[in-house]
């Protein structure tokens, strides 16, 4: 292949991390074919095995070699919580009535949850509440003090 289909491919791959969710793959591809079309334009690679060899492991070593040290770099301070894990505390507008321990609907970050009354009195419509935990979908709320 020719340096300038490499380095097509390379942006290609680059792309493709780009516009999918994952977790840092094709990443490293795209920098093997880059650096595969640069041999290859330097005229340091002449035939297609070798081309193709380098490729491999380049992606492939630099996959296993720089994964982990780029996702550790690229976390957040949430550690290895999810959104949803981290709205503990947040507020929630009941919009259902829910009597204590039962259930309805309420509205928290603009979405409306399954809701569980976990207080000892009754939440009326419209009512604020404070989200104690999430389990799956459903929130845990209590009335607001």
């Amino acid at each position: 292949m020719t340096w300038w289909l490499w380095a097509f491919l390379g942006l290609f791959l680059l792309g493709t991390e780009v516009v999918t969710p994952g977790g840092f793959y094709m990443l490293f591809f795209g920098i093997g074919a880059l650096l595969v079309g640069a041999l290859v334009g330097f005229d340091v690679i002449h035939s297609e095995w070798m081309s193709w060899l380098l490729f491999s492991v380049f992606s492939v070593g630099s996959l296993v070699l720089l994964r982990q040290p780029l996702r550790r770099l690229m976390k957040t301070d949430r550690g290895d919580l999810s959104p949803v894990d981290t709205m503990g505390g947040e507020t929630a507008v009941v919009l259902d009535d829910i009597p204590p321990d039962g259930r309805g609907k309420a509205e928290c970050r603009g979405s409306t949850w399954n809701a569980h009354n976990a207080g000892n009195k009754p939440l009326t419509k419209g009512q604020r509440t404070r989200v104690e935990r999430v389990e799956g979908i459903t929130l845990w709320i209590t009335p607001e003090s």
